[in-house]
């Protein structure tokens, strides 16, 4: 009887154990989803896992504004001064590395282009497109082709940041970014263009800086180096 009790009892450790692990391994999993559900954050994003940013910056000391879910210039600022503190690079977007260091390992990570042709995808289109719509949709073809160039021309630049989100989300960098307009949907032609300067066509030969001389710019950007015009718009390095 003595044994009987034993073997039950034993049985009843190895049900509980197993029952253990499992539940482990379950949680495991729910915190990887979880953490691989945080979305590349930049200026203008919005929503849950803004939230969860902010609340981290601000525990963290860094944020003191609102816990809005409203990836702003505050927010900007906080992601940036995190960024420098921990060794990071400086680009105010809160992709992978950020998400880790923040201690959410597993984030989704930020596109970054290493090459000089033919860089990956991802959502890289679509947002480069809408920055062609909202900068140059009244351009000719080529002219979308090249404001589209000059992008992926700066994230190769070691004067910008290394990512398309980087680089096209930079304070003040364009106009379409503060005025909303980069949020309306690509059109067709912008989608063609993008995805043809993704292949590698650079009318602009290299250019990193473009702007329309029929509106007001500061003064130094007629220092630059022109490489040509087309459109309305004025390209230079």
């Amino acid at each position: 009887m003595i044994v009987k009790d034993k073997r039950w009892f034993f049985l009843i450790l190895w049900i509980f154990f197993v029952v253990a692990v499992a539940m482990t391994i379950i949680s495991i999993e729910g915190n990887q989803v979880s953490a691989e559900r945080k979305a590349t954050l930049y200026w203008g994003s919005r929503g849950s896992d803004v939230v969860t940013l902010q609340a981290r910056l601000r525990a963290w000391g860094y944020y003191k504004g609102s816990v809005d879910g409203v990836f702003g210039a505050e927010t900007s600022n906080a992601v940036r001064a995190f960024q420098r503190r921990n060794g990071i690079r400086v680009d105010g977007v809160v992709g992978s590395g950020t998400w880790a260091a923040l201690g959410f390992a597993g984030g989704k990570a930020t596109t970054t282009y290493a090459a000089t042709r033919g860089v990956s995808r991802g959502d890289s289109e679509s947002l480069l497109a809408r920055l062609v719509t909202a900068e140059a949709g009244a351009e000719p073809y080529t002219g979308k082709v090249a404001v589209a160039a000059v992008v992926l021309n700066r994230v190769r630049h070691p004067s910008f940041p290394n990512s398309l989100a980087g680089v096209v989300y930079q304070p003040m960098a364009f106009e379409s970014v503060s005025n909303g307009w980069i949020n309306k949907a690509p059109s067709r032609e912008a989608l063609k263009a993008a995805r043809q300067a993704l292949n590698g066509w650079d009318p602009t030969y290299g250019a990193v800086y473009f702007w329309n001389p029929s509106k007001p710019v500061n003064a130094w950007i007629w220092t630059r180096n022109i490489v040509t015009r087309i459109g309305k718009h004025v390209f230079a390095k």
